[in-house]
């Protein structure tokens, strides 16, 4: 009998060794805190969720992520530009400030540096008017206002433009942006007070659909408040100085139009888009387009911080950032992981918006995400704004 139990007594020293060499081995994870919800106005939820633990591996995180969630029969948004021009840089949170907004995100991609910093990179729709063409016509989001709430819609959208001079046309490259070698870009009112171009083509400048002045070789021209400039180069140059005259008659058709034939009649609706891209959902389904919209595996496959925007089964809208670049915090996530996350909280359409040190929530005037930056959080060309109805 005394055999026995000094055998089991072995036995049960050799098991308890075993487990504390299975939870030495085992990497500590923090607590996974229960998702903190306010509801901040009528029909705007805040979620706050941090999840995921620091370790040697990726896959375990940690992540943190916030969203609003909008109900649009008691809320409405808007989309608004840095500067209130097609150029120009501002933060998520002046914007907000400026606009006296409840909560904003930052939304479309625009360009960093340069004269043009702060010019949207892929189409852009504010009021009716376009301040941008698209971009491989990739994934955007657009707004059509209802009586009695704002529907949001999704596609891709492809940009349309012709410059008619009598019997002659041409087409637009491209709305106020950067201009290259043979193309025909036009300049609104809404980009800026100039075209902020170099002297290396030819400019001209339209009133009331009539031409009234010719720059060659000059640049930067004054872009009038009733009219547009056209800004040409190269083969686009020669076109112009054939077909335009002081005083000669033009006109402009441009439209702007889902690749989805079977939206073509919805988004004739909308007057307000922005453009981001990847598509993350579709139809309910995990489906990223990046291959269509001409974006690198890379950027799809590796972790970032994140902005999307997506429409729930419930009919509700959701906005939402993931923090990344912070591995103590948040290190950010896939586009995979992304979509994962949106269909989780019920899903069926989605777009990626611009990350990276974009990446920005504000809520009653305060910073709720922590940008990746450096130097904290980072000047944008737009925002999706959020308001009480």
């Amino acid at each position: 009998m005394a055999e026995v139990k000094r055998n089991l007594a072995n036995y049960l020293n050799r098991i308890a060794i075993c487990a504390v060499l299975i939870l030495a081995a085992t990497p500590v994870r923090a607590q996974e805190q229960a998702p903190k919800s306010e509801f901040i106005a009528p029909g705007i939820e805040h979620i706050q969720i941090t999840r995921g633990f620091k370790s040697d591996k990726e896959a375990t995180g940690p992540w943190f992520i916030n969203m609003l969630r909008i109900d649009l029969t008691k809320a409405r948004l808007r989309m608004v530009h840095a500067m209130d021009e097609a150029v120009g840089l501002e933060t998520v949170s002046s914007l907000a400030t400026r606009y006296g907004a409840l909560a904003a995100i930052n939304s479309g991609y625009f360009r960093t540096t340069g004269t043009y910093r702060g010019d949207s990179v892929g189409v852009d729709l504010l009021d009716g008017k376009i301040l941008s063409e698209s971009n491989n016509t990739r994934a955007a989001v657009g707004l059509i206002e209802g009586k009695d709430a704002q529907q949001v819609i999704f596609g891709h959208i492809k940009f349309e433009g012709q410059l008619i001079a009598g019997r002659s046309t041409h087409d637009i490259n491209g709305l106020n942006r950067p201009r290259a070698d043979n193309e025909l870009l036009i300049f609104t009112p809404e980009f800026h007070r100039t075209t902020l171009t170099d002297p290396t083509g030819l400019e001209i400048i339209v009133r009331r659909s009539r031409v009234t002045e010719i720059r060659d070789m000059r640049g930067s021209s004054t872009i009038p408040a009733d009219g547009f400039v056209i800004s040409t180069s190269g083969s686009a140059r020669e076109w112009a100085l054939k077909n335009l005259r002081v005083n000669s008659s033009v006109a402009l058709t441009m439209k702007l139009s889902p690749t989805e034939s079977d939206q073509a009649e919805i988004w004739k609706q909308v007057t307000n888009v922005v453009g981001g891209g990847p598509q993350l959902i579709k139809d309910g389904r995990v489906d990223i387009t990046n291959a269509v919209e001409k974006i690198a595996p890379a950027f799809v496959n590796d972790g970032h911080p994140r902005t999307a925007i997506a429409k729930l089964k419930s009919g509700q809208l959701l906005l939402v950032t993931v923090d990344g670049r912070q591995p103590s915090e948040s290190i950010g996530m896939s586009l995979t992981m992304l979509a994962d996350l949106l269909i989780e909280f019920g899903a069926v359409e989605a777009i990626n918006l611009d990350g990276g040190g974009s990446t920005t929530m504000v809520i009653k005037n305060k910073l709720v995400n922590k940008p990746s930056d450096a130097t904290g959080e980072r000047p944008v060309s737009d925002a999706i704004l959020v308001y009480p109805r």
